[in-house]
């Protein structure tokens, strides 16, 4: 998808965690490019993010996802309307890589800065793309460590509903994929190893 130069693009950069994302998204909702540098790879001995390893992993791949995205996009930084980046919540490590190098891009620029709270970004995600409005609506994220409802009202109006107070879904399959000796991350390696599980090994007598 082409740049048009009758709409604003912006910039957006997600270093929340583990994975370096910059897109390139115009003002009419259209994304025009989006790269993503996971770090699975970095994280595999250990059986789940090092919060350190994450954030030098982070400063040597910021720059070439974010010079992708623009080329991608068929966009230079001279057309950018606004940077936007995410800087809550997540690894405080991470978090300053991505919100660095968005300061130095806006100010360099001259362009606003936009901060995003990376939960509610997921819930407004679920909206983009279609033409009508998504809310009032409950928002379900799990995320990292989150795995949250929310009551949601407006992309800007959403309240807690309840959440986990231990692991999230994803760092519970993380760990139960190290107990049974999977790979990590464990998600994808439980999946895999579901499929060729027995049913009946144990009795669901009473259960839906």
């Amino acid at each position: 998808m082409s740049l048009q130069k009758s709409h604003r693009v912006l910039l957006a950069i997600e270093s929340s965690c583990d994975e370096t994302a910059a897109a390139v998204v115009r003002e009419d909702g259209a994304v025009l490019s989006s790269v993503i540098a996971s770090q699975y790879e970095l994280h595999e001995d250990w059986g789940g993010v090092v919060p350190e390893i994450a954030s030098r992993a982070h400063l040597r791949r910021i720059l070439p996802v974010i010079s992708t995205a623009l080329s991608e996009a068929d966009c230079q930084p001279q057309h950018l309307s606004a940077v936007a980046v995410t800087t809550e919540p997540g690894l405080v490590g991470s978090l300053l890589v991505g919100l660095t190098a968005a300061k130095t891009l806006a100010m360099g620029l001259n362009i606003p800065l936009i901060t995003v709270n990376h939960i509610e970004a997921h819930i407004y995600a679920c909206g983009m793309g279609h033409n009508h409005s998504v809310y009032p609506s409950v928002g379900f994220v799990v995320s990292g460590g989150h795995t949250n409802l929310y009551d949601c009202r407006s992309a800007t109006d959403s309240s807690l509903i309840g959440g986990t107070t231990d692991d999230a879904a994803g760092e519970a399959f993380d760990k139960v994929a190290r107990i049974l000796g999977l790979p990590y991350p464990g998600g994808p390696a439980i999946q895999r190893a579901a499929a060729d599980g027995d049913p009946t090994r144990f009795p669901c007598a009473g259960l839906v």
